[in-house]
């Protein structure tokens, strides 16, 4: 009799490490088991009235490097080649960035001549922090925080300004508390391995080769800078849990885990609300403090590893206004958010759709109310990599290799909060689990 896997979560890296089980030679039995009613996570798209699309989760995915490529070789597989919408190179998108600084928008310099001159908010041209960057020794410690390490290399404005907007962008945290070492990986291993970031960026510090397709040829000849898909993003785990469909992985929804057990065959027993499943192996995507809850006395220093990797809610407010061709997306936290939550202050709708409409008016001069709003809440929905996050990922490791537990960790709470980092984490899952790559 074959082996069972149970895969915890329907978000995207749950979705993808079933993909890539049930691809495998001979897979084994998948079983999926998604808490809510929906499969998809994060990633969630709806029609407005006028048939814009809202992404109450994620706008778009950057096809760089070998992740990025990754996903769009399983976009191919999945027969979503047509539905792709590229923001191409040559589009004002891909050309354009700007900072909102001191109640004005300042355009970031783009190009050899806009490092060579001074672009506001930035008092001196950049070319003199890339100058700096270059003749800086290599950092000594295990770890640092992004700022300390920006401002070590690049100095006080870009650490302040375009790192700390970076973090909050990215991962809706503090770049005085965020680790460069997992947050920035690249950044930090292009340090270690070249002693400048420049120089490991140029000369492909941690590179690896990546795949190739029609569609991955496409987005480099064309310089895409992200895509999405023309009926939302959304459209990816629906393809997703269709596929895993037709390959006969059961796909359990509405039911929560209640608690993780091993028996005494060396097998785990999934307690779900209603019954019970047994698994040989058991790949865990849901949060990592979720997790911890669930596991069982024995596996107590795991939880606690576990438990310390903590994540932060993030609102996301589409506007919409007359005669613009797309919402208005708004992402609502950080601080402000979590000062809230820390008071007991009512999350209201209209609370978030207010700030939003403010930061609509004060930022891009959209005084206007808007057509139609829509606010959805995400809680505890990005992982916070905070220095020494490495130490908890090996704490976690040492225990599962030393105990030859049959569980593997994935998504976000780990190594990646993008989605091309979430899937990959659920393709490495099943890598893990198999022995082997499953077949492409």
């Amino acid at each position: 009799m074959g082996r069972t896997v149970v895969v915890l979560g329907g978000g995207i890296s749950g979705l993808a490490a079933s993909y890539h089980l049930s691809r495998a030679p001979c897979p084994p039995k998948v079983v999926l088991v998604e808490g809510s009613e929906r499969l998809g996570g994060w990633i969630r798209s709806v029609r407005g009235p006028n048939g814009a699309i809202f992404e109450l989760g994620p706008r778009g995915i950057r096809p760089a490097g070998a992740l990025g490529a990754r996903t769009l070789l399983l976009v191919s597989e999945l027969g979503l080649d047509s539905e792709v919408l590229p923001v191409r190179g040559d589009h004002p998108a891909a050309q354009n960035r700007f900072l909102y600084v001191g109640g004005a928008l300042h355009a970031l310099p783009t190009g050899l001549r806009g490092l060579l001159r001074p672009s506001p908010p930035f008092s001196k041209p950049l070319f003199w922090a890339g100058l700096r960057e270059l003749t800086k020794p290599r950092g000594k410690e295990p770890d640092e925080t992004v700022h300390s390490f920006a401002q070590r290399r690049l100095g006080p404005e870009v650490a302040s300004l375009a790192m700390d907007s970076l973090c909050r962008g990215v991962f809706a945290g503090n770049s005085r508390e965020l680790s460069i070492r997992s947050c920035f990986p690249s950044l930090f291993q292009a340090e270690q391995t070249h002693r400048s970031v420049l120089l490991g960026l140029l000369l492909g510090a941690g590179r690896t080769p990546q795949p190739d397709s029609a569609l991955i040829r496409q987005a480099l000849a064309e310089r895409w800078s992200q895509w999405s898909l023309r009926g939302g993003l959304e459209m990816l785990p629906q393809a997703l849990e269709t596929h895993l469909t037709s390959r006969g992985v059961s796909v359990l929804r509405g039911q929560p885990v209640c608690g993780l057990s091993l028996q005494a065959e060396g097998r785990w027993k999934v307690s779900l609300r209603d019954s019970s499943l047994e698994a040989d192996h058991v790949i865990s995507a849901i949060p990592a403090s979720v997790l911890s809850e669930l596991l069982p006395a024995e596996a107590a220093p795991l939880a606690r590893a576990l438990s310390a990797i903590t994540a932060v809610s993030v609102a996301v407010v589409n506007l919409q206004y007359r005669g613009a061709h797309l919402p208005v997306q708004v992402m609502l936290g950080g601080s402000w958010l979590q000062t809230l939550e820390a008071s007991g202050c009512v999350l209201s709708q209209e609370l978030f759709q207010q700030r939003a409409q403010e930061a609509a008016a004060t930022q891009l001069g959209l005084k206007e109310l808007p057509s139609h709003c829509l606010v959805h809440l995400h809680k505890n929905c990005i992982p916070q990599y905070t220095l020494g996050h490495w130490q908890k990922l090996e704490a976690a490791r040492q225990f599962l290799a030393a105990h030859r537990l049959p569980l593997t960790l994935a998504g976000a709470s780990y190594e990646g909060v993008a989605v091309n980092d979430c899937i990959e984490s659920g393709r490495q899952a099943a890598v893990s689990v198999l022995g082997t790559e499953p077949n492409s």
